[in-house]
């Protein structure tokens, strides 16, 4: 596939955003078709690539398996955060690291407050990848200071 970059660019946008492939050959969002015009429009390709990518992935047992199991995760909470009264924090670490994501839930928990959601980005699919933490309520001062001494961590924002 690598020998195709538009094709690349249709199935790298198609996992982003969690869109599988029906054995029909449709491109599916959960339970919603997603017209090929519309996904070729989002990856800046002509429709008729959008066709070939899916025929190439029901073609290839390994691709069609992981297509064809693809789910969407669902809605991302932080950017309507303000409205519901959560707060967000968005940490950036080395992706290799172990124990990030353990860390901040610890000291998340240690305020008492409760995640209402919590969303790693695969660094694979993003070049400076973050976990978004949604809080039930912002996470005070001393609690950030805690989160940037867990090791890795490079950078800690709150919104």
């Amino acid at each position: 596939m690598s020998s195709f970059p538009a094709r690349v660019r249709v199935a790298r946008l198609m996992v982003e955003l969690g869109l599988g492939v029906s054995g029909g050959g449709r491109v599916t969002c959960g339970l919603v078709e997603v017209r090929d015009g519309a996904l070729a429009e989002a990856a800046g390709v002509d429709r008729r690539v959008v066709k070939e990518t899916v025929k190439m992935i029901l073609d290839d047992e390994l691709l069609r398996r992981i297509f064809t199991g693809l789910r969407p995760a669902g809605a991302l909470l932080a950017p309507i955060s303000k409205p519901l009264g959560f707060g967000v924090v968005e940490i950036r670490a080395d992706p290799s690291a172990v124990g990030v994501l353990a860390g901040a839930t610890k000291v998340v928990a240690d305020q008492g407050i409760s995640i209402r959601q919590a969303v790693a980005e695969d660094p694979d699919l993003f070049p400076e990848p973050k976990l978004v933490l949604v809080l039930e309520k912002p996470l005070p001062g001393e609690a950030i200071n805690s989160l940037m001494r867990i090791p890795s961590v490079h950078s800690v924002t709150t919104y």
